[in-house]
């Protein structure tokens, strides 16, 4: 079913004002865990609707819009940005700039769209309260931290969320992505990959350049672990099974002329399921286990530094959210897909209390941008932001909304 022609209509009575808002948020990111104004300025914005805020996790905020007898149902937004100098040439790009744990100054930007998911949370939350006559129940506006480091939604949980706030049937998310403005793609069962970030430092013996009979060559010796890793998906794992090994940074020395006595690479893996998760991780950590015992070094260390849970869409609530969402969209604007190999942790907020969840992802650009084939940029790229603004919002506003009513509208079947 639709949206009511009267919710319709506030929509568009609004979306100037919320592109001015999006384009404030896009202009002042913050890195994750650390987003103090921006979670102040949300909880700002939401008691100015009469609602109390809560915080978790640090600068999470959650509001509860309890409106009747209903369900009760979750929404999730995430607000933090990227350590990534903008090249958009939009007159409102970031120039924000921040600090990140190793104490390493910045530029900030919102490469990932959350500005975006930031906006439409706040609308949802502004049309519920404002069109309560539509419906009944109650919603858990949930506005949360740390996504990039998948760090925030744990956080949350741990600080305990579920405890003191009321627990949803279902909980609904969703990002903005480099497809059409105005298209929604969603997968049924796995969504997106899970995650794992493991930081290796290389052990060995320092000498003169001159002399490496003398030294342990954590250099070589990483370069060894880091081509022997790519056969982990190769010849580790069944052809049948998804996985991805990559090995991002490596550094080590500091003179062209001295072997150092230690290395470091960082490398992040994605999988689909638990089971290949394990073998890869244990295949990974074997390999580089072997390769310093090989070469006579001693035995490295291995950190995780974070990981991602899985992001499951339960298949039933996917399959009741494709109709909704085609009812309001229309058919051809809708699309079912495979799984994405990109990670989130939304699904931790549901995994932790058994509660069912859809994440979908809406376009952010307008056709122009596909032209003769090109792909525009993606996320997480410094050139990375809608350039059809008011369909990408229109888009998640009316998504939310529908997605919400359909469990708590009045005039839900």
């Amino acid at each position: 079913m639709s949206l009511n022609p009267a919710l319709r209509a506030s929509i568009s009575a609004d979306l100037d004002q919320a592109i001015a808002d999006y384009k404030h948020f896009h202009r002042a990111p913050e890195l994750s865990m650390q987003e103090t104004n921006t979670a102040a300025e949300i909880a700002s914005r939401l008691r100015a609707l009469g609602l109390e805020t809560h915080t978790f996790g640090g600068t999470g905020v959650v509001a509860v819009i309890e409106n009747g007898d209903g369900p009760v149902i979750g929404y999730r937004a995430d607000i933090d940005g990227l350590p990534i100098t903008e090249d958009t040439g939009f007159d409102y790009a970031s120039t924000a700039e921040g600090t990140l744990p190793d104490g390493t100054t910045t530029k900030v930007m919102h490469g990932c769209g959350h500005d975006t998911h930031i906006t439409v949370g706040l609308y949802l939350a502004k049309h519920l309260v404002t069109h309560r006559d539509l419906w009944s129940g109650t919603v858990v506006m949930i506005f949360q931290p740390g996504e990039e480091t998948g760090q925030g939604a744990r956080a949350m949980l741990d600080d305990g969320l579920w405890d003191q706030i009321v627990r949803p049937d279902v909980i609904f998310g969703q990002h903005v992505w480099p497809v059409a403005a105005g298209d929604l793609h969603v997968s049924s069962g796995t969504a997106m990959a899970m995650s794992d970030c493991l930081r290796v430092t290389v052990k060995g013996k320092q000498a003169h350049g001159s002399q490496p009979e003398n030294a342990i060559d954590p250099i070589v010796l990483g370069a060894y672990m880091i081509t022997r890793l790519q056969s982990v998906v190769s010849r580790e794992i069944s052809g049948r099974d998804m996985s991805v090994v990559t090995v991002g940074t490596f550094h080590g020395g500091l003179k062209e002329n001295i072997i150092p006595d230690s290395a470091e690479f960082k490398l992040n893996i994605r999988t689909f399921t638990e089971d290949v998760r394990e073998v890869v991780l244990d295949r990974v950590r074997r390999i580089i286990f072997a390769e310093a015992l090989a070469s006579g070094a001693p035995e490295p260390e291995i950190e995780e530094m974070y990981r991602f849970p899985r992001c499951f869409n339960d298949p039933e609530e996917t399959e009741s959210f494709l109709t909704q969402m085609e009812a309001e969209l229309g058919a051809e604007q809708v699309h079912l897909v495979e799984p994405s190999t990109g990670s989130e942790d939304v699904g931790a907020f549901g995994d932790d209390i058994g509660v069912p969840y859809v994440y979908w992802f809406f376009g952010g650009y307008s056709p122009a941008k596909f032209e003769g084939g090109v792909t525009p940029p993606g996320n997480h790229s410094p050139f990375f932001a809608p350039d059809d603004v008011e369909t990408t919002l229109e888009t998640g506003i009316r998504a939310a909304l529908s997605a919400v009513l359909s469990k708590v509208g009045k005039d839900r079947a």
